[in-house]
């Protein structure tokens, strides 16, 4: 008997990649101001680094994945979302949350009305998840007196 690996349609639910594979770990906020709505961003590889090109805004990116995960909300308009704080995560759940988000947009191909209401419950679902703190908080330890 073998393990199924295949994904239910909940579970490649944009929000629900989200829910699961961001929100449940240790997070800090990133807010970028782009419109509400279906964007084309573009990642530029300047010399002072990666920015991510939103229209006629552009955001400063520490690194490649980072701007391959920021692109993924920009693309759908959320302004605020939280990023992993283990930077070693970033990548695999980009590519995760782009290849769900292509495959909800190709079920709403040639049906614009469907689409933005796609995109808008998206947005919804994940302003109600919150973006975190904008700081990580990190755990203290209070270790016995000395002496």
């Amino acid at each position: 008997m073998g393990i199924s690996t295949e994904k239910t349609a909940t579970e490649d639910w944009f929000p629900e990649l989200y829910r699961t594979r961001v929100r449940s770990q240790r997070t800090r906020r990133c807010v970028i101001d782009v419109p509400s709505k279906e964007n084309a961003p573009q990642i530029q590889h300047t010399l002072l680094g990666i920015e991510l090109k939103v229209g006629r805004r552009r955001f400063s990116c520490p690194d490649l994945p980072t701007a391959r995960y920021i692109r993924v909300f920009a693309r759908i308009g959320c302004k605020e979302f939280a990023i992993p704080y283990d930077i070693t995560k970033i990548s695999a759940i980009a590519d995760e949350l782009e290849s769900s988000l292509e495959r909800t947009l190709l079920t709403s191909l040639g049906d614009t009305s469907k689409r933005n209401k796609t995109l808008r419950q998206m947005r919804l679902e994940i302003q109600s998840m919150g973006s975190g703190d904008d700081v990580p908080a990190f755990k203290k330890t209070i270790k016995g007196k000395r002496g």
